[in-house]
């Protein structure tokens, strides 16, 4: 039984679908672990969770965490496009993949898969999240906004029982991601900024396989769509 872990996948459907099919080979008993923003910049939100539901319904054992983006989505659902930081191409971009003309017309299906989802997991050996805690706080996982945006933090690692942390959230160039994942860092990001195909040292999904530290990577092919570049 192989244990996969990846992040930040925005849109990005048939990216996602070439890293579990063609690189990973999921098999029925590993476990595939999501960090979040399944939604929003790339070309087909809708996709990426059609196919993770797929996955579910054929019993693969994928697990998944929330995301800002997918919690801004959800917001949209009830307030509006007002809801969402981006911009009006990328408004369209996740209007268009739901086949809806108002962000308020979300079908229940996915309304229903985002607020399923859990803020972080607890593994053995690990912890997963979408961005990380406030380590500040007296007890860091009742912090939501933090666990969802929170950038630049320092680890207290005792307050999560000295287990390494994996996240995303923050486009991280590829050698950064393989420098730390070699060194065996405690704390890895692994959001290698899959949406940003335009910038150089972006647009990759990675996966790593948390038992051999063994690190996937699978270009961007969803391209091309306009994207801003990441500064």
């Amino acid at each position: 039984m192989a244990r996969y872990a990846l992040t930040d996948i925005h849109g990005c459907a048939q990216t996602l679908k070439a890293m579990v099919l063609d690189r990973l080979k999921l098999k029925k008993t590993d476990e595939l672990y999501l960090l979040g923003d399944y939604v929003n910049k790339g070309p087909d939100s809708k996709g990426v969770i059609d196919f993770i539901l797929h996955l579910q319904a054929q019993h693969y054992q994928v697990f998944c965490l929330r995301g800002n983006h997918d919690e801004m989505l959800l917001k949209a659902a009830k307030k509006g496009g007002k809801a969402l930081s981006l911009t009006s191409y990328e408004k369209k971009l996740t209007l268009l993949s739901f086949n809806i003309s108002h962000f308020e017309q979300l079908p229940d299906k996915y309304i229903q898969f985002i607020n399923s989802l859990p803020y972080y997991l607890e593994l053995p050996d690990y912890f997963l999240v979408h961005a990380g805690f406030d380590f500040h706080q007296k007890d860091i996982f009742k912090d939501k906004d933090a666990i969802l945006n929170i950038r630049n933090y320092k680890v207290d690692w005792s307050k999560i029982n000295n287990k390494r942390l994996l996240h995303g959230h923050t486009p991280t160039p590829l050698h950064s991601i393989k420098k730390a994942v070699s060194h065996l860092n405690p704390k890895v990001n692994l959001d290698a900024g899959c949406v940003y195909y335009k910038n150089a040292s972006f647009g990759n999904l990675v996966a790593l396989d948390l038992n051999s530290q063994e690190l996937f990577v699978q270009p961007n092919i969803d391209r091309s769509y306009k994207v801003r570049r990441k500064s």
